[in-house]
């Protein structure tokens, strides 16, 4: 049998991505720390039972603006504190050793 050569997650995000602290994964850190924004903030709207659309009312934005929101995409600091004001959650954000975001 042939010997595999085995490389972590941390060796192939070096490889494909770039070395930590390159531009280029600096870059992908980043989109991945909104999306997980994103996606913390679509299951606290569906926790809370609300579509969209309602939570785009709530804070004075279109559902397809919600949608990219969710998606980790246009989001701004203002708008987001909207989102949390609007759902009713304090501004704290846990952030796991995996990158995980929570919102409290």
């Amino acid at each position: 049998m042939d010997k595999k050569d085995f490389i972590t997650l941390e060796e192939s995000k070096d490889l494909l991505i770039g070395k930590l602290g390159s531009p280029e994964r600096d870059a992908y850190e980043e989109e991945i720390k909104l999306y997980a924004i994103g996606a913390a903030i679509r299951e606290t709207r569906k926790q809370r039972n609300l579509t969209q659309e309602e939570l785009g009312q709530m804070v004075g934005v279109q559902k397809a603006q919600i949608s990219r929101i969710e998606n980790g995409k246009n989001l701004t600091f203002a708008t987001v504190l909207k989102l949390f004001k609007a759902m009713n959650i304090s501004v704290k954000l846990d952030i796991d050793k995996l990158g995980r975001v929570a919102l409290c």
